[in-house]
């Protein structure tokens, strides 16, 4: 076949797509309806072309429609890569991890559901084999979400359940072909697997997949910094990543190719964008829209094209048996949206739907591309019978095309019956408040450019009064607003915060003074944010914004790695990222209140701005608050990032300046280049995060640490061995009441409290916490916390033994301690009791007094005053005392002192 005919018909094809997608939308119908019944009617004409007598003049352009130059494997090798990876490259992944359980029964459940559904339905009828009835299931599993999802944005419904449908098609698809894959080999006599064996196969293949496609995926976001100018060659490199790992995990690696691709897409979208420069990533975006779009429009449009090809010889059994498959997809469907995902939301695995959007996602399941290509495959197979092939292909073909006509034109029109297309009265209420103050500034601004431009009164009177009328108007339905209850007004006001604050890390995203590292956590979180304000008012927004300052599961992976393995870096990074996130949180949340009075209050009116504001008062205070705890441990390094960004925003600002210059022409191109590039060297400089010193080095904190800052270097050499540096967060349960005890534990600083059953004790650099079990042999008396960041030196029970027989004065210094918080720790107003402290290293009253003389000169090795270092830290609050004083107290002689009246430090 000639190539000019080739392209030529290529030509077409792209023509006729790109001139359906205005059609599709005067007519209000999905452009994948539209492109399935065109294609159609084009490999209609085209087969009438080809075989009819009366003209052979359109034979050759005719032939290549009815049969194509692309197979099935080159239609999947061309085209699935790119559109698996766009779609993985377009989710918000950590937004997609927060439904990732009903995503999932959406996805693998639901796919597992309809190919048992479908294939056990059609078995007693088909006279097919069980196995060709199951691969059926399989290949109608697959659900192509974008004619419902474009919808769901069209009616504004919640962006969660878009999620949901995006995520669950990305990964259905992955699964339905894993099962594809398999079926098609038991069919055709490649492998006689078991069930268990199956089932082994399927977890193998998809596991395997993952692996692939995440290692490939890591391999060139590495190679992302090589060319972090060099937007052109970045997108190159994507591209390249969905067909080599397509290509290694399908012909080399024996893995599931589809859900490699999905990996490496979702790796790819993880960690790109923190390797390349905001507007790189932008341009990748933009690109790989565009081949999408090719790539989505030709598979569809030459599926479609086949379709006459396929349904050939349909017989009335094979109407009846679309009917069933038609019939037992929608119950399979039907059980997983009205009956699995009712159990998750019980279970708290994810919020609920409401029946409404359930009823459109169940009448939204419609089949695309995917579908059509498996079809195709399926036709193609040298290893399947013709009954097999085509029963297959028949059916599905049918299937598709009912979904599109059916499902696909009347989608809207049941979304307008169950009044998902009209704003709720909250919105309704403030469109028009918001309507009116919009007209009253668009007329005043006419005003303004009429005198400006000399327009003539009688000309600009017309606009003016058009203007006028229409404010009038809607500020005489502004009263909606106020029949609304505060609840639902503070609401609106939320919302309106979350959505500007997501605008805001855009910005700042664009301006370059937030990372690339940084900015898909916090437009997650904003996501997140305006979903839980939505359904759960105040509350929610609260919930939402307060998480971040919470410590996550990685923070507590790294805090065990440093306290078990001492593994620092992994605790640093975590570290390093809080203060980034919280330096860039606080400058967020005095923008929100900038925006709340100059925007909202207009809007919503003095008391509810007051309420919004107040409510983002207090965000700022706790954020500042996990801030000014952090920089409490690391003054210099919060100093650091802070004139990191100032110098972020710096670069930005004298960028701008001569990109205004270059447009106002007062340089030229060359001079503009020139200057550009010595951005490009400062850009490098201020975008080198400085690093993190967790300061937990054993010998450091020992030689430190006041009550063994006077030992001799040997000692504490000695003493270093045994000792493990430990670091805290603020809040954590360091000590639990009633544990036995297993270690004691030195702080090298910060403060912990100590929570006895009457009151507090707050205890800080110096002080020994945990000692008292071990020396009376009981459990712990009190549970005990850090106040904030510590940095802790953890002894065990026979390591604390074996230091305090050595170190005699050590010893004494510590239980008189030990004494004196046993009895701050006990009620003033209880009975009094003996000395509690029974030491584990007592001797016989002798050989103890003989002891004590001999061991005069060396307990002055650890004078007095040690205690009189600074051991109080943000509470402060340690009992400071002389030897004398803590004789005085051994003797009973001086209560011991109460909390207020300890030193601050």
């Amino acid at each position: 076949m000639e190539t000019p005919l080739i392209t030529g018909a290529f030509a077409l094809l792209l023509i006729t797509i790109s001139l359906l997608q205005p059609l599709a939308r005067r007519l209000g119908i999905a452009s994948s309806v539209l492109l399935a019944m065109v294609g159609t009617l084009i490999g209609i004409l085209a087969i009438y072309l080809l075989y009819t007598p009366r003209t052979d003049a359109f034979n050759t352009i005719a032939n290549v429609f009815v049969h194509p130059p692309l197979d099935s494997e080159m239609i999947l090798y061309i085209f699935l890569p790119i559109l698996l990876f766009q779609t993985a490259l377009t989710l918000d992944i950590r937004r997609i991890l927060e439904d990732i359980a009903p995503i999932l029964v959406m996805a693998v459940v639901a796919v597992f559901v309809a190919t048992f559904f479908i294939g056990f339905a059609l078995y007693p009828l088909s006279g097919m084999s069980l196995i060709a009835c199951l691969l059926l299931g399989a290949i109608v599993a697959t659900t192509d979400p974008v004619a419902v999802v474009a919808i769901f944005r069209d009616i504004g419904a919640p962006a969660r359940l878009g999620r949901i449908v995006e995520g669950e098609s990305l990964l259905n698809d992955a699964a339905a072909i894993v099962i594809f894959v398999l079926l098609i080999d038991i069919l055709t006599g490649e492998k006689t697997l078991t069930v268990d064996e199956t089932v082994l196969s399927f977890l193998r293949s998809f596991a395997g997949g993952v692996i692939v496609g995440t290692v490939l995926a890591r391999l060139a976001v590495s190679l992302l910094p090589m060319m972090r100018d060099l937007p052109l060659a970045q997108v190159t490199l994507s591209l390249a990543l969905p067909y080599g790992t397509y290509v290694f995990s399908d012909q080399f690696a024996d893995v599931s190719a589809v859900v490699a691709v999905v990996c490496a897409g979702t790796v790819f979208n993880l960690y790109g964008p923190a390797r390349i420069q905001p507007s790189s990533w932008q341009f990748l975006h933009a690109v790989w829209e565009q081949i999408s779009f090719w790539a989505a429009s030709l598979i569809f449009l030459l599926s479609a094209i086949l379709i006459p090809r396929f349904v050939e010889g349909f017989s009335p059994i094979d109407i009846l048996l679309l009917l069933v498959v038609i019939v037992a997809a929608l119950a399979a469907r039907a059980v997983v949206i009205f009956g699995l995902l009712p159990m998750l939301s019980t279970l708290g695995a994810g919020q609920s739907v409401n029946n409404k959007f359930k009823t459109v996602m169940l009448w939204g399941g419609m089949r695309g591309a995917v579908t059509l290509t498996l079809a195709l495959s399926v036709s193609e197979h040298s290893g399947l019978s013709h009954e097999v092939s085509g029963f297959v292909t028949k059916l599905a073909t049918g299937f598709v095309l009912f979904t599109l006509l059916v499902y696909g034109t009347s989608l809207k029109p049941l979304i307008r019956l169950l009044g998902l297309d009209r704003l709720n009265a909250r919105d309704e209420a403030v469109r028009t408040q918001f309507l009116a103050l919009a007209l009253s500034d668009v007329r005043h601004e006419i005003q303004t450019a009429a005198g400006k431009y000399h327009i003539e009164p009688r000309v600009t009177g017309d606009v003016i009064k058009d203007y006028a009328g229409r404010s009038t108007a809607a500020a005489a339905e502004t009263n909606k607003l106020e029949e609304l209850k505060d609840w639902d007004r503070v609401r609106i006001g939320l919302v309106a915060l979350a959505d500007r604050e997501q605008q805001l890390v855009l910005e700042h995203f664009h301006d370059k003074t937030i990372s690339g590292r940084s900015v898909s956590r916090f437009l997650a979180l904003t996501g997140r944010t305006g979903d839980l304000t939505r359904s759960d008012g105040r509350s929610g927004y609260n919930a939402a914004t307060r998480q971040p300052l919470k410590f996550g599961l990685g923070f507590r992976l790294a805090q065990m790695l440093q306290r078990h393995f001492r593994i620092t870096r992994p605790l640093a990074i975590r570290l390093a990222d809080r203060f980034e996130f919280l330096l860039v949180y606080r400058i967020l949340a005095d923008e929100l209140i900038e925006f709340n009075d100059r925007r909202i209050r207009p809007l919503l009116g003095d008391r509810i701005a007051g309420i919004l504001k107040d409510t983002l008062n207090i965000r700022r205070e706790e954020t500042v608050q996990a801030i000014e705890a952090l920089r409490l441990q690391y003054p210099d390094y919060a100093d650091a990032l802070e004139n990191q960004f100032l110098r972020k925003a710096g670069v930005r600002l004298e960028e701008k300046a001569y990109d205004d210059a270059k447009g106002q022409m007062l340089i030229g191109t060359e001079l503009h280049r020139n200057l550009l590039r010595e951005v490009e060297q400062m850009w490098r400089a201020c975008h080198t995060r400085p690093k993190l010193d967790l300061g937990l080095k054993t010998r450091e904190l020992i030689s430190a640490h006041p009550l063994f800052v006077d030992l001799p270097r040997k000692q504490q050499k000695a003493i270093q061995k045994t000792m493990r540096p430990q670091f805290a967060t603020p809040g954590e349960k360091l000590i639990r009441k009633g544990d036995r005890g297993d270690a004691a534990y030195f702080i090298a600083s910060g403060a912990v409290e100590v929570r006895a059953p009457t009151h507090n004790v707050r205890l800080g650099r110096g002080d020994v916490f945990g000692e008292i079990a071990l020396m009376t042999g009981g459990r712990r008396s009190a549970d005990v916390y850090a106040l904030g960041y510590c940095q802790l030196l953890s002894l065990k029970a026979q390591d604390f033994k074996k230091l305090m027989e050595e170190h005699p004065g050590l010893r004494d210094h510590v239980s008189k301690l030990a004494i004196k918080r046993q009895l701050m720790n006990t009620d003033p107003d209880g009975p009094e009791f003996e000395d509690p402290v029974v030491s584990m290293f007592a001797k016989t009253p002798d050989v103890a007094a003989q002891s004590e003389k001999k061991d005069e000169p060396e307990a002055q090795d650890v004078p007095a005053q040690d205690t009189q270092t600074d051991i109080g830290v943000q509470a402060g609050a340690q009992v400071r005392a002389t030897e004398g004083e803590a004789a005085q107290e051994d003797d009973g002689k001086t209560p011991p002192q109460s909390e207020k009246e300890t030193a601050s430090a």
